[in-house]
């Protein structure tokens, strides 16, 4: 794992690292409780853990869609998170404006896959310091993501991170080719599976995006199984009334179970 993952606790358990938590910020008492819980879990198995929390979703079906409680509001709850628990945290930016903003909050700046190509935002993202985690565009070949690396460095950072999140197929359906995990691997960066975002079902007629997050474990398990660097899962302890992207979430009480399945197939294939 890069040097700049190396300030996460439990980097040196040989383990996986994990980006888990909801999907959006919803407010302050459950993303503590999802947080707390998470935390215990990866502390008591050593596994490196990060925090997720979109503090606004930009890319909405329908216009009524949940956005967000705000975006300061939403920052200072991530910004919460990582000093109560001493945990860095991730979020989305959508914008150039959005990442300096972004930035004095969270430790790690996440650029959707749908933005993946836009220059300025990968760069405005550089220049904030922070690690960048890149999702890997469903249009994309992973070979293609070479590029978004590139350009991060070229503006002097780093620290980036690359993340799969599957490929369109078709109109709803998104397939996962593990032959991209290594092959990002090769630009020398760390690589993540997005287990529960490349399950989802978009474009249903009912403008919700659907899901199988029962096939969840499934991703998790053959991306560890091919050595991804990291996971990233959207966990909640009430999907069914998550106000963001409910059907592709793990339940919480799920989650425990899985990391420990997860655990031995690492220990197996090193």
């Amino acid at each position: 794992m890069q040097n700049y993952l190396k300030n996460i606790k439990y980097t040196d358990s040989g383990n996986f690292f994990l980006m888990a938590g909801p999907c959006a910020i919803e407010g302050e008492e459950i993303a503590l409780r999802i947080a707390e819980r998470i935390v215990a879990l990866t502390s008591r198995l050593k596994i490196p853990y990060i925090f997720k929390g979109s503090y606004r979703k930009a890319n909405r079906s329908k216009g009524s869609s949940f956005t967000g409680i705000g975006d300061e509001k939403a920052l200072k709850i991530l910004e919460k998170v990582a000093r109560e628990f001493d945990v860095p945290t991730v979020t989305d930016i959508h914008e150039q404006a959005e990442a300096a903003m972004a930035a004095a909050y969270v430790d790690v700046l996440q650029i959707p896959a749908f933005l993946c190509r836009q220059t300025d935002l990968l760069i405005a993202a550089a220049e904030t310091g922070k690690v960048v985690n890149v999702k890997k565009g469903q249009f994309l070949s992973a070979g293609s993501m070479k590029f978004a690396v590139e350009k991060i460095q070229d503006a002097g950072n780093d620290k980036v991170i690359l993340t799969d999140r599957g490929n369109t197929f078709g109109y709803q359906d998104l397939i996962v080719d593990y032959r991209g995990l290594p092959e990002m691997q090769s630009f020398g960066v760390p690589v993540v599976m997005d287990c529960t975002h490349s399950l989802q079902q978009p474009n249903q007629s009912s403008g919700v995006t659907g899901g199988k997050p029962e096939l969840i474990g499934t991703i998790a398990k053959a991306a560890i199984a091919v050595g991804a660097d990291g996971l990233f899962i959207e966990t909640h302890p009430d999907p069914a009334n998550a106000k963001s992207d409910g059907a592709n979430m793990l339940h919480l009480d799920r989650l425990e179970d899985l990391l420990v399945k997860l655990i031995r197939i690492r220990e197996a294939v090193q």
